[in-house]
């Protein structure tokens, strides 16, 4: 242990030794990078899942319920969680977004900002970003971590993470 801190006898051998470290220190390095840029979703993909919450913001600021939840996967395998706690399914999370906003007035229009896209696979993407509520009645913002799942070639949101 001692020869990684300080030359040996022989300072050559010992210089050799820290090269191979530092050498194969800086090709694991670039491994990793790289690896980290491969998870990189597509500009294709970044762009399917950008339209999805243009066409939910148009349709929230329409005062249309049913159309922002298109954005969501139609399933019990959708997890919604926020303030109110957990909504299992696509049928409890269309009622809760139904009862904590029953009209024009309570929803007010939404603005979303995407902060991070991230891949998690072939068929799967996270994103990070903040939601902005403009109300009469008051203000609503916050962030939200969102897992989207590609089905048929349409990316939906299979978990909603939202605090605010």
């Amino acid at each position: 242990m001692a020869d990684y801190f300080a030359p040996n006898k022989n300072p050559v051998t010992w210089m050799k030794k820290m090269m191979k470290k530092y050498t194969l220190l800086a090709l694991l390095f670039s491994l990793c990078c790289f690896a980290a840029q491969a998870q990189k979703l597509s500009a294709k993909d970044e762009a399917a899942i950008r339209a999805v919450f243009k066409a939910q913001e148009d349709c929230w600021n329409k005062g249309d319920i049913d159309c922002f939840m298109e954005g969501y996967v139609k399933s019990e395998e959708l997890l919604f969680i926020g303030s109110a706690g957990v909504q299992n399914g696509w049928q409890e999370t269309i009622e809760r977004y139904r009862r904590s906003y029953p009209n024009r007035e309570a929803m007010g229009k939404l603005t979303f900002t995407l902060i991070e896209f991230r891949k998690l696979g072939p068929k799967a993407a996270w994103v990070l970003g903040k939601f902005h509520l403009k109300r009469d009645i008051g203000d609503l913002s916050g962030h939200f971590t969102l897992v989207w799942r590609k089905e048929k070639g349409k990316w939906l949101i299979l978990s909603d993470h939202t605090s605010g």
